[in-house]
């Protein structure tokens, strides 16, 4: 009789949320950070970039990489009205000099094995991680994903919206190594 019960409620459950364990109304959150809705639409704009970057390298193709480093630089640009205020929450300029730095370094190799690209690629996704946390962006999803092998077993971290490991330092030729290492959700 108690099964019976219990699995009536189950399925009663799985019924009423569409059997994916949310209610039918539910919508995923929207990202946000301590620099406001404009600063956020902007932040995330970047990530955006970035990841489009990250996959042009896990492609090996430098033409789509450049594309991307140049949108991953226009944020930056943006982004410069959030330092310098008084505000305990501004981003600090150096951490937008360098991500745009390191992305005119991408823009400026000629590099069709994306080698080059790589090694400026590592610089941005360690500048990006920490202007994430000091943001504080959450509801984002992003997985600090870390390959052990790359750069001649130093190791290097990247960023992904995804569980699943698609390696921008080797590509293809070892394209799930690595693991996640942090997350920022």
């Amino acid at each position: 009789m108690m099964r019976t019960l219990l699995t009536g409620a189950l399925l009663f459950c799985l019924v009423m949320t569409g059997c994916t364990g949310q209610s039918p109304s539910a919508t995923p959150p929207h990202p946000v950070s301590l620099l406001g809705e404009p600063g956020t639409g902007t932040l995330y704009g970047m990530l955006e970039a970035y990841y489009g970057l990250k996959d042009a390298l896990v492609e090996t193709n430098p033409h789509t990489a450049d594309r991307y480093a140049q949108e991953l630089i226009g944020y930056t640009d943006s982004l410069r009205q959030f330092t310098g205020t008084d505000s305990p929450h501004a981003i600090p300029g150096p951490l937008l000099d360098s991500i745009r730095n390191a992305g005119l370094a991408i823009l400026s190799s000629e590099d069709e094995s994306c080698e080059i690209k790589r090694i400026h690629f590592e610089k941005i996704s360690d500048q990006l991680f920490l202007l994430l946390k000091q943001a504080g962006l959450k509801n984002a999803g992003v997985y600090r994903q870390y390959c052990p092998m790359a750069f001649n077993d130093r190791g290097a971290y990247w960023l992904s919206a995804e569980t699943g490991i698609r390696n921008p330092y080797f590509g293809h030729k070892m394209l799930e190594c690595g693991e996640i290492a942090d997350t920022l959700n």
